[in-house]
């Protein structure tokens, strides 16, 4: 790239899941920094557009709703018709981002080197990132930043929550007696999931040992249901169950929390996000590459690498790991947040 473009009109394709869509918010603020009268526009799916709307610094969403099947591609077709843009970042690596990078109306498409853009993606960019060394997928995305010659030094995400979002927050809390310990029961993928009968003892020692209000958090689909359903048949002192409350309203539970317990999914970077400790579960996802970014490492509990391994960072899964990780496991990092972080805690 021969000079810095314009970027008065900047286009964002990010479609997938929520915890890209949190590491996606720190270039926003880079951009807004450098550029205050930048009015950017994402392409995202539904879910992660009801937690990024209302924020500062997004000020347009164009849905790509896969549910749609093909017609979705021609619903973002359609509304990037009428749009023209400075700049188009595509953050994603596959195909179908490709396509829509391509609806864009723009003179610079930035996206990821040929080695790391599969699917044939970097077909559909005008200009690519250097080739880098693989490293955590929030500085991935900071690469963009540094193509375009934006400094990166800070990064803030500001997730909420939203003034209009605190007496939903407030009262929420008011049903507790104690300080809450939010549980991420369930993931995309049951590979990276915890058996829900250890939630359940943790719940109980977070209860009877901790003083702690355990708080199961998550969406409603079958899999986090089931598992709700054998924490609170079997904890002896049955957990809330906030299952279902919705993304924004997720914010707050999270951000009141005086800890979050979460394997490798999205509420674990949102609880990075707000600066919330967080007890990180990973076994079959690197967590050099996927953990809590740049905080609360002291609290990963590491089932992916072999005790003493000095594994690299990779896009490597590694599967059936997450069984190895014990409740006594657990136990010590709570342990850890208790002498390390719990004063600092509301």
């Amino acid at each position: 790239m021969k000079k810095q473009p314009k970027l008065d009109h900047i286009g964002i394709v990010m479609m997938s899941a929520v915890g890209d869509a949190v590491h996606v918010l720190p270039v926003l603020h880079a951009l807004n920094r450098h550029s205050p009268q930048s009015h950017i526009t994402w392409v995202l799916q539904p879910g992660p557009a009801t937690l990024v709307r209302g924020h500062p610094h997004v000020d347009d969403i164009v849905l790509f709703d896969r549910a749609r099947g093909w017609r979705a591609f021609t619903d973002v077709r359609r509304a990037l018709h009428t749009r023209a843009f400075d700049v188009v970042l595509d953050f994603q690596v596959y195909f179908k981002a490709g396509i829509v990078t391509s609806f864009a109306n723009a003179p610079l498409k930035l996206g990821f080197d040929r080695s790391r853009a599969r699917d044939l993606n970097w077909l559909f960019t005008t200009d690519r990132i250097p080739p880098h060394e693989p490293q955590h997928v929030q500085d991935q995305y900071l690469e963009f930043l540094t193509a375009l010659g934006i400094p990166n030094d800070e990064v803030v995400w500001d997730l909420g929550p939203w003034p209009a979002e605190r007496p939903w927050q407030r009262d929420f809390f008011a049903r507790l007696d104690r300080p809450a310990a939010s549980i991420v029961v369930a993931t995309s993928k049951p590979q990276k999931d915890w058996l829900p009968e250890r939630w359940a003892e943790v719940a109980d020692i977070l209860y009877h040992d901790f003083g702690l209000e355990p708080v199961l958090v998550g969406g409603r689909t079958e899999r986090e249901l089931a598992a709700e359903a054998i924490i609170t048949q079997r904890a002896r002192h049955k957990p809330l169950s906030a299952l279902g409350s919705g993304l924004r309203n997720l914010v707050g539970i999270l951000d009141g929390s005086a800890l979050v317990l979460a394997p490798d999914t999205g509420p674990l970077h949102i609880a990075v996000a707000l600066n919330r400790p967080v007890i990180s579960l990973m076994g079959y996802t690197n967590p050099k590459r996927t953990g809590p970014y740049r905080r609360f490492h002291d609290l990963i509990v590491d089932a992916y690498g072999e005790p003493g391994e000095d594994y690299p960072i990779s896009m490597e899964n590694r599967p059936d790991r997450m069984p190895r990780i014990s409740v006594a496991d657990v136990v010590e990092r709570i342990e850890r947040w208790r002498t390390r972080y719990a004063v600092a805690s509301r």
